[in-house]
């Protein structure tokens, strides 16, 4: 299944780039399921990530491997991938994009591939991740909502 969510934000590109670090990634995180962040390597090839999610009664975790970074005149983007799952997905890519637009503004893309182990659980996972990536659009709006100089 494929997700693609569109953000515009009014920070350059490279500015943007400089705040996609920890302290974002923990205030992305939707209220459920609670994550606690284990590992922050990174946004750059190599690095990796570790969540926990608790689901209340049993925890999952969740390990992605950042396996391309790119940085141009016009966009910064980094891709993870997971290497260690929850029950719920076989596979997971997640493509960043912060592309530069005009003035002094952004677009975040989140361009995602999941599957999980049975083909009608991807539809009914769709919307849930769907929430869960729209959730993050008025955070990155304020965080993102001023001009660095």
């Amino acid at each position: 299944m494929h997700l693609r969510l569109k953000t515009k934000v009014n920070q350059d590109y490279l500015s943007v780039k400089e705040g996609f670090n920890e302290k974002l990634f923990l205030s992305l995180n939707p209220p459920f399921p609670p994550v606690k962040l284990k590992e922050f390597g990174g946004c750059e090839k190599g690095d990796n990530v570790h969540l926990e999610l608790n689901f209340i009664f049993f925890k999952q975790d969740w390990i992605s491997e950042i396996t391309f970074d790119n940085t141009s005149d016009t966009v910064f983007e980094f891709v993870d991938e997971g290497t260690k799952l929850p029950f719920f997905l076989k596979y997971w890519r997640h493509h960043h994009i912060v592309e530069k637009t005009v003035g002094n503004q952004s677009l975040i893309i989140d361009d995602i591939n999941f599957k999980s182990p049975f083909i009608i659980m991807d539809f009914l996972l769709y919307p849930v991740l769907w929430l869960q990536f729209a959730y993050r659009k008025p955070i990155y709006r304020k965080i993102f909502k001023t001009s660095v100089n």
